[in-house]
């Protein structure tokens, strides 16, 4: 499952117990990349809220445009085991095959409005060369039709999807194809 020791659902106790309960609750399972962080519960809750918080809480994206910033990000950092889960999440809104492959796989190449456009492209930036983002590109975002408010949760999912791309690829975090599918949407 990964190159650390966690802590199994059976048999775990405690607040690790509680935070797992919470998981299978709100999103009906626990994934692999959440149980590396079972040595340090405090770590495991704040993370769940972040998560919680940037993919399923309120703001001007769609579920499908902050999946869509999940796997571009994770496709530029091959993080294969974000894209997976990320790509499962998008199939849910995105009933286009051949777009949804695109997308995950080069989003460049799909044919995208120009708002889902300008939004990756920041993604993808952001990602591969923070310190050359600049204020035009905020600005073309704003022409797209985001408000800050989008812009700065588009900001905030692209660098959460960085620090837990790093997690999964700095510990070794596995993925199966049963692991990735069957989370509440």
């Amino acid at each position: 499952m990964s190159w650390i020791h966690v802590h199994a659902e059976d048999g775990a106790e405690g607040e690790i117990a509680e935070l797992y309960d919470r998981l299978r609750q709100q999103r009906g399972r626990v994934s692999n990349i959440l149980k590396v962080h079972s040595l340090r519960p405090s770590a495991l809750a704040h993370h769940l809220d972040l998560y919680m918080g940037l993919l399923f809480g309120s703001g001007g994206l769609s579920r499908a445009q902050r999946e869509m910033i999940a796997v571009v990000v994770s496709r530029e950092n091959q993080c294969e085991y974000c894209v997976s889960h990320h790509r499962e999440a998008l199939a849910k809104y995105v009933k286009d095959e051949d777009l949804l492959n695109r997308v995950c796989s080069d989003y460049r190449e799909a044919d995208l409005p120009p708002g889902d456009r300008a939004l990756l492209d920041y993604a993808r930036k952001l990602t591969a060369s923070p310190a050359g983002v600049e204020e035009s590109d905020v600005v073309t975002m704003r022409r797209s039709g985001y408000t800050d408010e989008d812009i700065l949760l588009a900001n905030l999912i692209v660098a959460y999807f960085n620090f837990v791309n790093r997690i999964a690829l700095g510990l070794g975090v596995e993925h199966s194809e049963d692991e990735v599918g069957g989370y509440k949407v």
